[in-house]
């Protein structure tokens, strides 16, 4: 096993143990995230709803760092969606704080793990002094190439859609008659990224919330009830795990070949 893993995954660990069981020629190209349970988290514990937001956060920053680690390509988290706007005015403000604040202090993980940024959503609305700090950390980290952390914020995936309608109708270059699929999906936040093998959802709800609609039309999804505070690398390895003992047949009705889940390649 290559030395970074056991430093990150150290033997004699649960960790470790999954990690022995993953096929690591077969890991997901692109997990996508929806990162639930903050609020039910802090009430659990009889704190404010904000304290679960900022528990988070180091979720965050293991899950990244560990993907980052067993080589996932492309990392995308749901922060902040067009409907949370509904919420207390104080817990808005305080989630936009805590994103400006995440994003500066985790400059130097991204940084040292080789991780590009990639912010996703409709810029109008958010505040701008969260906007400069997106600009500078997408403008440091745009040469990183090991891994893409790509974070949803005020996005929507019907907004999402209606903004690549717009961009095509704006742009008149598509007749209607020749426009596809894969020209449509060019014209997304996601261009040039290839959709999510795997979809998690914390907290055990069974639901999308608007999240990448366009791109999941064949994703895995794996549901767990631990909710997002307490959600580490070992739930992130069970997830892995799942997904690599499920048979995709993106339509068909012909069982693909299946690899055994156990053991992995690399030594």
């Amino acid at each position: 096993m290559e030395k970074h893993f056991e430093d990150y995954f150290p033997p004699g660990t649960e960790e470790h143990g999954l990690l022995l069981k993953v096929d690591l020629d077969r890991l997901p190209r692109h997990i996508a995230v929806i990162m639930d349970g903050n609020g039910r988290w802090a009430q659990q514990r009889g704190l404010p709803r904000v304290r679960g937001h900022k528990a988070g956060s180091a979720s965050v920053r293991e899950i990244v760092e560990a993907s980052a680690q067993l080589g996932v390509g492309f990392l995308t988290l749901y922060a902040f969606s067009s409907e949370n706007w509904k919420r207390p005015r104080y817990e808005v403000g305080s989630l936009w704080r805590l994103l400006r604040e995440h994003l500066g202090q985790e400059l130097s993980l991204l940084v040292e793990n080789d991780i590009r940024l990639k912010v996703i959503g409709r810029r109008a609305g958010i505040p701008a002094a969260v906007l400069k700090e997106i600009g500078r950390v997408e403008a440091l980290t745009r040469d990183n190439r090991r891994m893409t952390l790509v974070v949803a914020l005020n996005y929507g995936g019907r907004d999402e859609i209606v903004d690549a309608a717009r961009r095509i109708m704006v742009e008149g270059r598509i007749p209607a008659d020749c426009l596809d699929e894969k020209g449509f999906a060019a014209h997304l936040s996601t261009a040039g990224m290839p959709d999510p093998d795997l979809l998690i959802r914390t907290s055990g709800e069974m639901r999308l919330s608007n999240f990448l609609l366009w791109q999941i039309a064949y994703t895995e999804i794996f549901v767990t009830p631990v909710l997002w505070p307490d959600f580490r690398r070992r739930h992130l390895l069970e997830a892995i795990l799942e997904f690599q003992g499920r048979d995709r047949r993106f339509g068909d009705v012909r069982a693909a070949a299946k690899r055994p889940a156990e053991g992995h390649k690399r030594a």
